[in-house]
């Protein structure tokens, strides 16, 4: 895979929800913890040390501890939220070491939520300007102590590389000597952030703080969790959506060596054992009757039956803008419909929870997006006060929204309550992919008219499940989900009447959730594939089509500009071979995508080339967002090309790798990634690719055969033989 990044250079997205922090800051990183070794938040923890804030922790040794607010789960977010709290600190970068926070929506709570989440690709967007605030106060109370002992003005001082250093006289303290003194300062206001043009650290493609301990194995995830005298557990759940335990023979079970106990509970079996081994051979011995209840005629027929029949009725309004009945009846119309279907999350890392429950505390183990619902869900289940129950927290392997939820842990306590001492519970690949919360099916729904090569009116429909109305009711307003409709009512292009809708069809017992980008990756699939037909139907080049309605957007007609150039686009191409674009305005970031793809007499689909282009504002660590797009990029294709969930009688089909494919390593194709230089804040990266991939797969095939295809994932019947458009 080659990857070419350049430097060279929208915002909106979800400005709903600004809840403000309460509380201050800290700063820590220790890759990794085995955290049954360590308390959570020792009672000690700022004793003898300069503790501004939540974030920050220097001890008179000049040790630097970064308190990290969000989790890793392969994006990269310790090094880059490390790189912005040691660029506005002055700090040693080399000499600082990590901590995850523990489990607090006061201190820890994601700026643009109020709770403790990752998600939303906004890790870095969220906190980039409260963690510079934070350590910039840090910084001045640090100088401010030594301007005291030296009696000068601190505007005569100056940091680097953790010291304070007076200019006219050139001498020097270290952090660690100012620990103790800073502690008393009295924290400025209003101080002044850097300069961008002064950054040390933030822009330049700094190594990963995690990747040495990922090669050489010691990286500990929340699997790796290890307690002395622990068992281990795996569990299955009935196969239809809401049935319940009738009966089990766990005859056979028993006897298998190594198998401790038979847990049966009302919706699920487990089979604890003295090791994972002896935890799965048992549970496959158990024969289990079930009660399958209503849901076992429940199939994606009638889902989807269900859900077409739902985007005929008239949605709640979103946004609205000019005349859309009058955009409507103006010019020549076109109208499409677009299906995207579930999708399963299958992260690398099984879902897993470790816990020892005693009669007085809980405590977890685990890799978690929402440390805060963990703890309080552990609590629920174990019966406890929310301050009796510890969580651990680990780096993730995978997390794409899945572990925004807690029922693994919900599940592992509840286990835990017929287990004397910690039990680890591991769920199968089979469990994982047939008992997930899926990302939603959705239909939508686009008409729009066309005068003089340019778009007059738009209606857009968006129908689905709200997961904002389980997940976070706030987000759930007057019948819209803001997730649904984000990347639509934000979409980049210059439209004088637009309309768009939105209407919740929950699907009956699927659980849907969270699935890196959700709203944005179904909507900008619709809209950009549409926006090609749209083109075909004026008779313009795709790319010209977009770039005569982006007079009001630079950044992301540069974006186009960039790709359109990078791609070759125009280029003479091979029978059957395509290039297909994308433009998207999701989670604050300005990118461009086209995928060249060549589809085969049969159908099957060969990716040739990806190029992007990418204005995320301030590239922290621009090898970051390089990866990320790259990952993304492979995440949505994978999905584009093969990805579905189908329910039969009650029952998910697919069960893993052998049925839920990915994308593989020879299947990849070169990915050019191009970074443009912005002044402008942090937009988010991590679930843009994953946007990115599709419609611009969708298109590049629509080039090559001329079939315009509105549903995914792709269906090579539909592209056989085609003909060259």
């Amino acid at each position: 895979m080659a990857v070419v990044q350049k430097n060279s250079e929208r915002v909106s997205r979800r400005s709903l929800l600004s809840a403000g922090l309460a509380g201050g800051f800290v700063f820590a990183f220790r890759l990794p913890v085995r955290a049954f070794n360590e308390p959570v938040q020792p009672p000690d923890e700022t004793a003898g040390k300069f503790a501004p804030n939540a974030f920050i922790r220097i001890d008179p040794s000049g040790k630097t501890t970064l308190v990290m607010p969000q989790v890793e789960m392969g994006q990269g977010v310790y090094t880059s939220i490390s790189m912005i709290l040691a660029e506005e600190l002055d700090a040693d970068f080399s000499q600082l070491t990590l901590e995850h926070a523990p489990p607090s929506d006061k201190l820890y709570g994601n700026p643009m939520f109020g709770i403790q989440a990752t998600g939303n690709s906004n890790s870095v967007r969220a906190w980039w300007k409260p963690l510079r605030t934070a350590t910039a106060g840090a910084r001045a109370m640090l100088v401010q102590a030594a301007a005291r002992q030296w009696q000068v003005d601190p505007a005569s001082c100056a940091t680097a590389n953790s010291e304070v250093m007076h200019k006219a006289s050139g001498r020097r303290l270290s952090y660690g000597a100012l620990a103790i003194a800073a502690s008393s300062e009295a924290p400025p206001k209003d101080v002044p952030l850097k300069d961008p043009s002064d950054f040390v650290l933030i822009g330049k493609p700094l190594r990963r703080l995690d990747t040495p301990d990922k090669v050489n194995g010691n990286a500990v995830y929340g699997i790796d969790a290890m307690l002395p005298d622990m068992k281990f557990a795996t569990l299955k759940t009935c196969p239809v959506f809401g049935g319940k335990v009738v009966k089990v023979d766990d005859s056979a079970a028993r006897k298998i060596p190594g198998v401790q106990k038979i847990v049966v509970l009302d919706d699920l079996v487990a089979v604890v054992g003295d090791h994972m081994w002896a935890a799965k051979k048992g549970l496959d011995a158990l024969a289990v009757n079930w009660d399958e209840g209503p849901n076992a005629r429940i199939g994606s027929k009638e889902i989807w039956q269900d859900l077409r029949a739902a985007s005929e009725k008239d949605g709640a309004v979103a946004k609205s803008t000019g005349d859309i009945a009058k955009g409507l009846s103006t010019g020549d119309k076109l109208e499409a419909s677009y299906e995207l279907p579930f999708l399963a999350h299958a992260t690398m890392e099984p879902v897993n929870a470790t816990v020892h429950l005693k009669p007085d505390s809980c405590e977890v183990w685990t890799g978690t997006q929402v440390m805060t619902r963990v703890q309080s869900e552990a609590a629920k289940a174990a019966g406890l006060p929310v301050e009796k129950v510890t969580v651990n927290q680990h780096l993730l392997g995978g997390g794409f929204g899945r572990k925004l939820e807690p029922d693994m842990v919900v599940a592992a306590v509840r286990i835990a309550k017929h287990v004397d001492g910690p039990v680890k519970v591991v769920w199968t690949r089979e469990e994982d992919i047939q008992h997930d919360v899926y990302r939603p099916a959705y239909r939508d729904t686009i008409a729009a008219t066309l005068s003089g090569g340019k778009i007059v009116g738009w209606k857009y429909k968006v129908s689905g499940s709200s997961i904002m109305a389980r997940w976070f009711p706030p987000g759930f307003q007057k019948g819209i989900d803001i997730d649904a409709v984000d990347s639509a009512i934000d979409i980049p292009y210059d439209i004088p009447n637009l309309q768009v809708e939105y209407v919740r069809a929950e699907p009956p017992a699927v659980p849907t959730g969270f699935w890196r980008g959700v709203g944005p990756n179904n909507n900008v699939f619709a809209i950009e594939c549409f926006m090609d037909e749209l083109a075909q139907k004026a008779g313009k080049d795709p790319i010209d089509f977009r770039r005569s309605m982006l007079a009001s957007q630079p950044r992301f007609l540069a974006a186009l500009n960039l790709v359109a150039e990078k791609s070759n686009w125009g280029q003479p191409l091979p029978a059957r071979v395509g290039r297909g674009v994308c433009l998207q305005p999701s989670f604050a970031s300005f990118i461009a995508t086209v995928v060249e793809a060549e589809v085969d007499e049969y159908g099957e689909v060969n990716l040739r080339r990806i190029t992007s282009a990418v204005d995320t504002g301030i590239a922290v660590n621009p090898d970051t967002v390089v990866a990320q797009l790259q990952g993304g990029l492979i995440f949505g294709l994978t999905a584009a090309l093969y990805g579905e969930i189908t329910i039969d009688k009650g029952r998910v089909q697919q069960s893993n790798f052998n049925d839920y494919r990915m994308l593989r390593i020879d299947q990849t194709p070169r990915i050019d990634v191009h970074v443009i230089k912005s002044g402008e804040a942090p937009g988010g990266i991590g679930e843009t690719g994953a946007t990115a991939g599709p419609p611009a797969l969708r298109n590049a095939i629509y080039a090559a055969t001329g079939v315009p295809l509105r549903r995914l994932p792709i269906d090579r019947a539909r592209i056989a033989g085609g003909r060259k458009a």
